[in-house]
């Protein structure tokens, strides 16, 4: 099993206090003879008619030594991930979360701008200290 993310905790608390169920952690799919593991899956009741929202969400630290190796390592997994999803759980959206600061170092500028539209990346942004969702952008 792959090291947890040091924010690990931090978000799958911060996604409790969101009203998410934590259903997996790790949450981990059989895929071509191989398996692969994203850091939580969760749910929520959205309504009883409507049954529950699934998400999965791929946590990042950005804590190395080049912020775009990092982002390089954060999106290649988040598109391989999401590709798996597509085919083994379409129901459940996958997220990316970053924390705030790395949010608005590398997502609100310009270049990640344009990366995060082309990618289609959505991301969980939260608040390490506090423990809490900020944002939730699709």
């Amino acid at each position: 099993m792959a090291a947890k993310d040091i924010y690990h905790q931090h978000v799958k608390r911060a996604l409790e206090k969101n009203g998410w169920t934590i259903t997996d952690d790790p949450f981990s799919l059989r895929w071509l003879g191989r398996t692969l593991q994203i850091d939580l899956g969760a749910e929520r009741l959205i309504a009883a008619e409507r049954g529950a929202e699934k998400i999965a969400v791929e946590i990042k630290s950005f804590i190395g030594a080049s912020a775009m190796a990092d982002l390089e390592n954060a999106l290649g997994q988040f598109v391989l991930y999401r590709s798996v999803l597509k085919t083994l759980d379409p129901a459940r959206k996958l997220f990316l979360a970053i924390r705030n600061d790395v949010y608005a170092a590398i997502f609100q500028q310009p270049e990640g701008e344009i990366v995060r539209a082309d990618v289609e990346v959505s991301i969980l942004v939260f608040n390490a200290d506090q423990e809490e969702v900020e944002q939730w952008i699709s």
